[in-house]
């Protein structure tokens, strides 16, 4: 993944602050410092723990709906931050490794930026050293790791197979993991693409996984059981190409992230765009909400989260347009249909209640 208005209803929850290395667990108080920002701004936030001055460079979140918790993958900090949903305590897993890297002429620090939900294990991507390493959901404690032959990008538990299949745009692959063993993720292959892969959805009910070549403006379908793509569609997202994807399973309909708008495309048959719907620039991933049948999309750009509903016929229609931040972007939703969404820049999650016709 690429480094790129209505009412708010402010919490009023007390913030506390976990922090989890291997199996020892110690209790700070946090929560002034935790919810400073929400003070100097309409939209309600969480702090990040050791976030700089200067930001930090988020990407992917994974939000766990049945343990009511949102993982925050928190780059240079080499911490995975763990929000309840509910209590919006912080708990946080700490000494991921990091490093400086210059990309250009700009240096930052970079660790762990991905993170994807499975069968009792949340499994963290760290882009300072090619490592995607396993966490118990409940406890937090640590698991195994596993060194990939290239940076990861987005991380994706595909229930089916018992593995993790991991975008690495660099090589132009994805890397898949064996995870049959949940503690202990290994290498179990890969597959050759012909571009730079940018984002994922899965598919389990149907088998298959779906991900966008960013730099040759395509989408792909690829059966988890062969590993082999089985279609390949045009988005006609331009020059930027398609970036995040989320996929409705009942009617096999894919929504895709075009940069400023989201479009829905009929993975059922031919690909055929059966929507659209404008978004305002900036946005990277989405995420959707199955049983609200709900899209929810934040544009670093525009400063905006936009909530959309998909009928059967994969039309989205607007529900909720809400003010963010700037470069406020990739936001998940819980189960209750609060939106957390990463304001790396300032080094916190806004926490933002959408309200209907807003």
């Amino acid at each position: 993944m690429r480094l790129r208005s209505g009412t708010v209803m402010l919490l009023v929850a007390t913030v506390s602050v976990v922090t989890v290395s291997g199996s020892e667990q110690a209790t700070t108080p946090e929560a002034s410092a935790a919810l400073a920002s929400a003070a100097k701004s309409e939209v309600p936030s969480l702090a990040l723990p050791g976030a700089p001055a200067i930001g930090v460079a988020l990407d992917y979140l994974a939000v766990d709906r049945t343990r009511h918790r949102v993982w925050v993958p928190a780059g240079g900090t080499g911490n995975t931050v763990v929000i309840d949903t509910k209590t919006q305590e912080i708990r946080r897993v700490e000494k991921f490794p990091t490093k400086e890297v210059e990309r250009r002429g700009m240096k930052r620090m970079v660790g762990p930026s991905s993170a994807t939900i499975g069968d009792g294990f949340v499994y963290v991507g760290n882009r300072a050293d090619s490592s995607v390493c396993a966490i118990d959901a409940t406890s937090l404690d640590r698991g195994g790791c596993v060194t990939l032959p290239a940076s990861p990008d987005g991380v994706a538990y595909v229930a089916r197979t018992k593995e993790v299949w991991v975008t690495t745009p660099r090589e132009q692959s994805i890397t898949i993991l064996d995870v049959s063993k949940p503690a202990a993720p290994k290498l179990a292959g890969s597959i050759k693409l012909d571009g730079a892969p940018e984002g994922y959805a899965v598919d389990d009910g149907h088998g298959f996984f779906y991900t966008d070549l960013e730099d040759k403006d395509r989408t792909l379908r690829i059966d988890v059981s062969t590993r082999k793509v089985t279609a390949t569609w045009m988005p006609a997202c331009g020059e930027e190409g398609p970036g995040g994807l989320a996929v409705e399973p009942s009617g096999q309909l894919l929504m895709i992230v075009c940069r400023g708008h989201v479009e829905v495309l009929d993975g059922s048959a031919d690909g055929k765009i059966l929507s659209k719907l404008d978004t305002g620039a900036g946005v990277d991933n989405v995420d959707y909400l199955p049983g609200r049948r709900l899209l929810y999309a934040a544009a670093g750009g525009a400063a905006t989260l936009t909530v959309a509903h998909l009928d059967d016929k994969g039309i989205l229609k607007l529900t909720a347009s809400m003010p963010t931040a700037k470069g406020a972007r990739n936001a998940v939703a819980a189960d209750d249909g609060v939106a957390y969404v990463a304001d790396g820049p300032e080094g916190k999650i806004l926490v933002v209640k959408p309200t209907e016709g807003k």
